[in-house]
């Protein structure tokens, strides 16, 4: 589906309700993501960022609302039509989640094995050819999750995600628990896997470099609503409280250079 801006809608969220119990976390969310984009997903701590990709990715029920993805509305949708959607996105949880009973090798077959029929020899090929693609080589297959660091257990879950060729990635705080060098090195990898397979990113972050080097666009979740949606510059000049402490705070990138008696960053 198309807006009016020409782009492409592969993920549509509308009025969607999630809470537990009486608590109300999303409260009428409104969310599009276009397709081949990096978008940046931010809020508060608790505010409801990861329940929000949990609910798109059916971890969650949702009390109200419709979410559909590739156009195909994932609460109508028959058993077929949601594993054959479910087969073209793949998913970083924040932690890895990588399966600690099962070598790296084991974790990178396992969502193949479900779906496609292949040799031994081929599922091999294709472990190796997915921890390429993040950097890393075959001699991390025969090691447990135990036996990573938090880098290489960050770069396996990543290459577990694609190992299905996905045209979407859900990515949860893909830079937590990593050093700023590290964090750094991993956001150049998903820029670099975005533009070279043409994925489309719904990534979940706090991380205020994440946003300023590689998301196209940010949306901001507040008050269990959608608040504002749009590039960095529309972020640093919005008047909106929440926004502006954010964006303008001691901790980002304006805040800093003004610490440091360096001219304010423009949102141009």
């Amino acid at each position: 589906m198309a807006r009016g801006n020409g782009k492409e809608v592969v993920i549509e969220v509308r009025d969607v309700v999630v809470g537990f119990g009486d608590h109300i976390v999303l409260n009428r969310v409104d969310l599009d993501v276009y397709r081949g984009e990096i978008l940046g997903f931010v809020g508060g701590s608790g505010a409801g960022k990861s329940v929000l990709m949990r609910t798109i990715i059916g971890l969650l029920p949702k009390r109200a609302g419709t979410i559909k993805v590739f156009g195909n509305d994932m609460s109508a949708a028959s058993d077929r039509v949601r594993n054959s959607v479910e087969r073209r996105w793949g998913v970083l949880f924040q932690q890895g989640a990588l399966f600690s009973s099962l070598t790296v090798r084991e974790n990178l077959q396992f969502s193949v094995r479900e779906y496609l029929d292949l040799s031994p020899r081929l599922l091999d090929e294709l472990a190796v050819a997915k921890l390429e693609m993040v950097g890393l080589d075959g001699s991390a297959l025969e090691k447990y999750p135990s036996e990573l660091s938090g880098g290489m257990t960050k770069r396996v879950a990543l290459a577990r995600a694609l190992a299905l060729d996905p045209e979407i990635v859900f990515l949860d705080e893909p830079t937590s628990g990593l050093d700023p060098i590290g964090a750094g090195d991993f956001d150049s990898l998903i820029a670099t896997l975005q533009r070279t397979l043409g994925l489309t990113v719904f990534m979940v972050t706090h991380d205020l470099d994440s946003l300023h080097t590689v998301c196209d666009r940010i949306a901001v979740l507040a008050d269990g609503k959608v608040i504002a949606a749009g590039t960095m510059a529309t972020m640093l000049a919005s008047p909106h409280p929440w926004l502006h402490a954010y964006f303008h705070g001691k901790r980002s990138r304006v805040g800093q250079a003004a610490e440091a008696g360096a001219p304010a960053l423009s949102p141009d």
